[in-house]
């Protein structure tokens, strides 16, 4: 398995920063490679993206959820992959975000991808256009406030 860990800083409050994370289906607006983002459920999502230049897809479930905190996952189909990504409060407008990954790369051109590091390269470039895309916005797309522990749901949105 290969770790990465990124964090970018965000000039807006954190509410609005981790409300806009939680708007998985807008991940293609600022991720590069990805395709599509099809969430399922409260807890379920559907991926599809190129990486490395091979086409992808896989299902994930969201598996903790504390709002303006934290949110974790891991794959449940296809390339395995899991992390966190977490919030934290700078000043009443600055976000710190932090994004740790871990992945398996598959077959040849992922793992040479994975080593010469294209793939931490990717992540990085996809944390500051989510900085970007939300600074420019000035707000969130949408929120969804709702707890998740154990990738069941707790507490339903307000």
């Amino acid at each position: 398995m290969s770790v990465i860990e990124k964090t970018v800083e965000v000039q807006c409050p954190l509410t609005k920063v981790y409300d806009q994370w939680t708007q998985f289906e807008t991940f293609p607006r600022f991720m590069e490679g990805v395709e599509e983002v099809k969430q399922l459920d409260d807890t379920h999502l559907h991926w599809h993206a190129e990486i490395a230049g091979v086409d992808r897809e896989w299902d994930a479930q969201i598996t903790e959820q504390v709002p303006d905190r934290r949110i974790a996952w891991r794959s449940t189909t296809g390339p395995q992959n899991a992390g966190t990504v977490t919030f934290q409060q700078v000043d009443p407008q600055r976000t710190r975000v932090t994004l740790r990954m871990e992945y398996d790369p598959k077959g040849f051109v992922e793992n040479a991808a994975d080593m010469l590091g294209v793939i931490e390269r990717r992540i990085e470039g996809d944390m500051k256009r989510f900085r970007d895309f939300i600074e420019e916005r000035g707000q969130e797309t949408g929120a969804w406030r709702g707890g998740v522990s154990g990738g069941a749901v707790r507490n339903q949105p307000h």
